[in-house]
């Protein structure tokens, strides 16, 4: 289940990309199939150690060429990110930032791994959903690691803007997922024996295993409404040569 679209974060083979809070991997699997090398950086050991074992099954069933796809699995810190000044070409943060406190420092370290010229997704739950869920039950949120931050766009949009990222396009996702999140909020986060829960989720994995029409009509349909995420493309400026004075002459 994916967030981003990489087409319009225009990855391409050979790129080096990192995906900052990587989870179990969901999106640096994809990278690696169109042959971009991806660093998978994530806070939690466990995510870490699951995603290294995949990319290593991946190799062997030949869905990856490790000939050409470099990878890496890192167990690391938002705040400082372990690379020099442009290391990466794309780089893909989602559902991160409203975890973190010092949410600019973690922008400004985005931008400073980023190469210039480079494209960045950034994702994060949208202000609309995301307020039902915090109005309808506090464990929701308020939970060690859980959100600490609602995001307008407008914030969103200053805070990178302030860190050297211009947005270039926009749009939402998830939006069969937000009534899901609603019904969970409502019965307990935690709940997830509650019938409904359980048929809610039934239909969620179908989707997502399946993919049928039906479903990805009304996904089409649902995201610009009520979209769980919130999804922003940025670039990061080229470098420009100075002019010098008397050139040409």
């Amino acid at each position: 289940m994916l967030t981003a679209n990489y087409d319009t974060l225009k990855v391409a083979p050979g790129d080096l990309v990192l995906d900052l809070g990587c989870g179990f991997g969901r999106h640096a699997y994809e990278f690696a199939r169109r042959g971009a090398s991806i660093v998978a950086l994530d806070a939690g050991a466990e995510e870490v150690a699951k995603v290294r074992a995949t990319f290593g099954a991946m190799a062997e069933q030949g869905e990856i060429d490790i000939d050409t796809t470099r990878i890496g699995t890192i167990q690391g810190d938002a705040l400082h990110l372990p690379f020099a000044d442009g290391t990466f070409d794309r780089v893909i943060c989602s559902e991160v930032l409203e975890h973190i406190p010092d949410d600019e420092a973690a922008m400004a370290e985005l931008s400073r791994v980023l190469a210039p010229g480079g494209t960045m997704a950034i994702t994060v739950p949208r202000f609309g959903p995301e307020l039902v869920n915090w109005a309808l039950s506090e464990e929701y949120y308020d939970v060690p690691g859980g959100h600490v931050r609602l995001y307008r766009r407008s914030v969103l949009f200053d805070r990178l803007r302030s860190v050297g990222l211009e947005p270039y396009t926009t749009h939402h996702a998830h939006g069969l997922h937000s009534p899901y999140w609603w019904l969970k909020c409502a019965v307990g986060p935690k709940n997830d024996d509650h019938p409904a829960v359980k048929a809610y989720h039934k239909l969620l994995v179908w989707d997502i295993v399946k993919g049928p029409r039906t479903t990805r009509v009304a996904e089409k349909v649902l995201a610009p409404i009520m979209g769980k995420s919130f999804v922003v493309y940025l670039k990061k400026a080229p470098v420009v040569a100075p002019v010098l004075e008397g050139a040409g002459a």
